[in-house]
């Protein structure tokens, strides 16, 4: 980030302080006062702009935004918006990513992060221990999902909720099909998730800023209450938090594309299990229980990392005509595993491997292929196509066959 050299106050794009707008309805809200109170602490242009006060403008070849009538001219923006205006707030801040606006967090992860159906499908796909859990569709599927998850109790959630609204612990196969019916009846998307005995009426949130944990507090429900929400009259303390849970809930927030979020964990006998990320995590109660002053490492994130855009790789590279990145899952194409990269892939240029939680970028030619390897390829696609068609016909027939395929993991 640039200064001055005067003020050493941080540089917008214009020569002038950093110009910080902060996108929620409710300025009175804590959140929110206090990310602002913490940017003009700092010296910083702050300004609370309602998601719903936008105009967005297409026209050819450029795109522009107004709010409240005025070209919107921010360097930086902090998504604050509201469960209930989710599809709209989403919209508003896609249309500031295409202006090449630094976002705190963008309209893709907030929207795989409240989807909690999406949400469990990326964390799993990305190793991230999570509660075991069956969407339901259909009433008669409900016994089989209750056996599904480890048996009863169990806990029944609709997929979009918030604060612990939607969510239920039901202990009979009778109270579960009646819950069930009734949430499907109403045009809601269910799940039917593992119960974790262990971590009843209790939970960990860890509030996660870039790619570290800032604070985290313990929170209890109270009475017979099993949700833990502090909006729920629940109870807060400070905790000191193990690597482990540390680590899972960093991996957490970047999988689903958040660089601010509140990511619940529960305590699980085996270790953290992540229960759901939260794209806009309340301040209040993590600050009072832990100490932390939370609102001041978002504003100072903010300041380090808003001189960097992320960038949507496939999009970026699809701006050359006919190029563009495809990808290639081994574990659909066994007779590839336990080969090296060289022996398949003689004429491909291939971009990354992504293994476990790693990304090799250009990996090693002599590097041998397992089961759950990622390829990914770039390339002129139809040229591209073509070659790995060849590639994959091309291996020996005395290839591994699936079973000892899925045998060749890392050890």
């Amino acid at each position: 980030m640039a200064t001055d050299g005067i003020k050493n106050e941080p540089i917008g794009r214009d020569g002038m302080s950093l110009r910080i707008a902060v996108l929620s309805r409710g300025p009175r809200l804590y959140s929110t006062r206090r990310i602002v109170e913490e940017a003009r602490n700092k010296g910083l242009r702050v300004e609370v702009c309602d998601p719903m006060k936008f105009s967005l403008m297409v026209t050819d070849g450029s795109v522009d935004v107004l709010h409240r009538g005025k070209h919107f001219a921010f360097d930086a923006v902090i998504p604050r918006i509201g469960h209930s205006i989710t599809q709209h707030g989403v919209a508003v801040l896609r249309h500031i990513e295409q202006l090449g606006i630094w976002t705190a967090n963008t309209g893709q992860g907030i929207l795989q992060s409240r989807d909690k159906l999406h949400a469990s499908q990326i964390l799993a796909r990305n190793r991230i221990p999570i509660p075991r859990t069956v969407y339901v569709r259909d009433i008669l599927d409900v016994e089989h999902a209750i056996d599904i998850v480890g048996g009863l109790p169990v806990v029944v959630k609709v997929t979009q909720g918030t604060q612990g609204d939607g969510v239920f612990l039901r202990h009979t196969v009778f109270e579960v099909r009646n819950l069930v019916q009734g949430l499907l009846m109403t045009g809601k998307s269910v799940l039917v998730q593992e119960y974790i005995a262990e971590s009843h009426g209790k939970d960990i949130r860890a509030l996660v800023v870039g790619d570290r944990v800032v604070a985290c507090m313990r929170r209890r429900a109270r009475g017979r209450e099993f949700r833990s929400n502090y909006h729920l009259n629940g109870t807060v303390e400070n905790v000191d938090l193990p690597p482990r849970y540390a680590e899972a809930a960093c991996r957490a927030a970047r999988v689903l594309g958040l660089n601010i979020a509140g990511v619940d964990l529960l305590e699980g006998n085996d270790g953290p299990l992540v229960l759901e990320v939260n794209s806009s995590p309340g301040l209040e109660g993590i600050e009072k229980a832990s100490g932390v002053n939370v609102a001041g490492a978002i504003v100072d994130y903010v300041m380090e990392d808003t001189a960097f855009s992320e960038v949507d790789l496939d999009q970026l590279l699809r701006t050359i005509p006919g190029s563009g990145v495809l990808s290639l899952q081994l574990r659909n194409h066994p007779k590839m595993v336990g080969k090296r990269l060289n022996e398949v892939f003689a004429s491909i240029p291939v971009f990354a491997l992504s293994r476990g939680d790693r990304l090799v970028w250009n990996p090693d030619p002599e590097v041998q292929l397992r089961y759950d390897d990622v390829l990914v390829c770039y390339g002129e696609l139809t040229e591209l196509r073509s070659s790995l068609r060849q590639a994959m016909l091309g291996v020996p027939r005395d290839a591994l066959n699936f079973d000892e395929a899925r045998g060749q993991t890392e050890s």
